[in-house]
């Protein structure tokens, strides 16, 4: 008979059990004396007891390939020695079991079969079938082994495979942010910035640490629909006219529709904040007019994060304001443009330090600008 590991040549199944590793129990010293020899002989690793209450620390220890097993023993039997092995031997763990004893009655054999014996042999015991059964058992075992041990490998290939598409997936997301930004951003930084204290604040308002890492990602996604916005209108440094305001709008919608119809978690939370991440507490806002809780959190959270950094860095049709400046008008808009909740998280950032993080921002101007100044218009990303 010929067998093979998977992607290795056939070998013959003595090869492959060779030094095979088996457990004798017996009370009879003399059986156990007997079966070692032949086993060795045969080419079998083999470790011999006659008390039947050292099977569970033998097999948890020595992790045998087979378990040959007398019936009729004293402190223990063969029964009890299967039932103390149900809690050593897991679901996954496949010890085959032969057993050899002079009770050779039907119930005897019904019942270690029921048990979870493989095999049953009577004393005395002929040599040449007692290796053959033991060479069919241990080859069912090493099939057993082998194939899951290639269950594994495949596991980890899927698992390796999964990642690199995961990999992918996310650089794909980044990129398309960066493309859609890089349009009034030339660093490209905006949508990291975005993301990560869109994050902070998710984290202190509660979210878990899976949603706050989708949340990072999904935000930079927040503008994408501006790749649908003509670049006179979106770079235009003068004031927006009217028309003007209505076709920069429309890149909520564009961006949600571009993103919409995905399986994806990060896409369809990257699709709800697209479309909702300029609409008002106060129901002021675009592209539908929801009012507070009606706006997702995620799009409430993207809003603020958006707005502040929007305010502090310079952009072609607007200059840079101070943390401070940026603060307290975002302060002033509690309940009105934002969330109260998500600014008092925003606050709390504030007073941690936290808010100079990553964020490169130029040198400010001479003097504060009017609070309505300082609320980004429409082509920027509040």
């Amino acid at each position: 008979m010929a067998l093979a590991f998977p992607g290795g040549p056939a070998r013959t199944s003595q090869e492959v059990l060779a030094g095979s590793r088996i457990l004798v129990v017996d009370d009879e010293p003399a059986n156990v004396r007997l079966l070692t020899q032949l086993l060795t002989k045969a080419g079998y690793q083999v470790t011999g007891t006659n008390d039947p209450r050292q099977v569970v620390d033998l097999v948890s220890t020595g992790n045998p390939d087979l378990l040959i097993l007398d019936l009729h023993m004293p402190h223990l039997d063969g029964f009890e020695v299967m039932q103390s092995l149900g809690p050593v031997l897991s679901p996954v763990r496949y010890l085959p079991i032969l057993i050899l004893t002079a009770d050779t009655s039907s119930v005897v054999k019904q019942r270690a079969l029921g048990m979870g014996a493989r095999d049953f042999l009577g004393k005395p015991f002929d040599r040449v079938e007692t290796l053959l059964r033991i060479r069919n058992l241990l080859t069912t075992r090493h099939l057993y082994t082998t194939l899951e041990q290639e269950q594994h490998r495949l596991e980890a290939a899927v698992r390796e495979r999964t990642r690199e598409l995961a990999d992918a997936h996310l650089e794909i997301v980044d990129r398309l942010a960066r493309a859609a930004e890089y349009r009034d951003d030339n660093t490209g930084e905006h949508t990291l910035r975005v993301g990560r204290l869109a994050g902070r604040i998710a984290r202190l308002i509660g979210f878990s640490p899976d949603d706050i890492g989708v949340l990072e990602r999904a935000a930079a996604l927040h503008d994408v629909g501006k790749v649908g916005i003509p670049d006179t209108i979106l770079l235009k440094r003068g004031p927006l006219t009217t028309g003007e305001h209505k076709i920069i709008r429309t890149h909520t919608t564009v961006g949600a529709r571009i993103l919409s119809g995905s399986r994806a978690p990060l896409l369809r939370m990257a699709e709800a904040i697209a479309l909702t991440h300029h609409e008002r507490w106060d129901g002021q806002g675009y592209p539908e007019g929801r009012m507070g809780t009606e706006i997702p959190a995620v799009g409430r959270i993207v809003a603020l994060a958006d707005a502040f950094d929007a305010m502090t860095h310079i952009r072609p049709y607007q200059d840079a304001v101070s943390i401070e400046d940026a603060v307290a008008v975002i302060f002033d808009q509690r309940g009105r443009h934002f969330d109260p909740s998500v600014v008092d998280a925003f606050v709390e950032i504030h007073r941690q330090g936290d808010l100079a993080a990553d964020r490169n921002a130029p040198p400010l101007p001479p003097a504060m600008p009017s609070q309505d100044a300082l609320l980004p218009d429409s082509r920027q990303t509040h």
